[in-house]
């Protein structure tokens, strides 16, 4: 079971515009060494969208073997199916611990062909899987609950925001799994999620990613403490003066939740490159305000 706070690399690009495989380590390294609960390569902050099958398995093995066996490795795998199962496996004999499976490729799909899609890569894969509802894999309570019965699908992650839905999907998931005892965990997966915190927390979900632990793990783990421990005002104070003002920066263009953040790494003195298209990098106003909000929220998560 995992918990503490989930990071999530970027994935380093390099001068010959590949995956720049040491930095990759300095910074899942770093990480580890920060206290991250877990690690979770080659995913939507590590531009999965962007990777080739041989990068995204290379970036995986890269990420396991810098992270040694300190905390568990939770692979990106998705797109369409045949990709899905052929990087499910790969992750798998990179030595991946479990996946996260990201939606299908562009179609909108009705419930039960989530629910086979799921099925299939899980089946593939033989690693703890989580589904991760968003974008175009939407997944009801009545199919959440089929998902969860699945023997390796371990968790569910929310990317959607629609608290109401998802307390529902919540509630019937426990109820299914009650007599089975099986273990199986609840993730906030929007964009800045600490952002929602508060709110999640109180519909059953205490864990989240967090993309600021990229490049700020300062920040991130400051918040943590504050909402593990119970300090609300700490939690409104790090919301107000860092994360709010990161989610009005990011939604000023589409991508900015991939892009901020590998640049926000860069300004930690991270050799991270750019992003690659369809994303583009901060324009240079953008990147003023962000070196200015990351010098704020580093002096409030200095406070005692």
């Amino acid at each position: 079971m995992l918990d503490g706070v989930l990071f999530f690399p970027v994935t380093p690009f390099g001068p010959d515009g590949g995956p720049n495989l040491p930095v990759l380590k300095e910074h899942v390294r770093a990480g580890v060494a920060a206290g991250a609960g877990a690690v979770f390569p080659a995913c939507g902050t590590g531009e999965f969208h962007a990777l080739s099958p041989q990068e995204h398995a290379d970036v995986v093995r890269a990420a396991v073997e810098a992270t040694d066996g300190a905390v568990p490795v939770f692979a990106g795998a998705g797109g369409a199916l045949p990709n899905a199962v052929t990087g499910a496996a790969a992750a798998r004999e990179a030595g991946a611990d479990g996946l996260l499976l990201l939606p299908p490729y562009l179609v909108t799909a009705p419930q039960d062909g989530l629910v086979e899609y799921t099925r299939q890569v899980a089946g593939a894969a033989g690693l703890p899987l989580i589904v991760y509802n968003r974008a175009n894999a939407r997944f009801g309570p009545d199919a959440a609950v089929r998902v969860a019965a699945l023997d390796n699908v371990v968790g569910f992650k929310d990317g959607v925001g629609d608290i109401e839905t998802l307390s529902r999907t919540v509630v019937a998931i426990r109820r299914s799994l009650r007599e089975s005892g099986k273990g199986f965990q609840f993730f906030n997966g929007l964009p800045t999620a600490e952002a929602s915190v508060p709110a999640y927390r109180a519909a059953g979900v205490p864990l989240y990613s967090s993309a600021v632990f990229s490049f700020a793990p300062e920040i991130s783990l400051a918040f943590h403490r504050a909402v593990t421990t119970g300090d609300d005002a700490r939690v409104e104070e790090l919301q107000a003066g860092f994360f709010h003002p990161l989610v009005e920066l990011r939604n000023k263009l589409p991508g900015y939740a991939v892009s901020l953040v590998k640049a926000g790494a860069r300004l930690r003195g991270l050799d991270a490159g750019p992003v690659r298209a369809p994303l583009t990098d901060p324009t240079p106003e953008d990147l003023d305000a962000l070196s200015s909000l990351l010098e704020r929220g580093l002096d409030l998560a200095g406070k005692a």
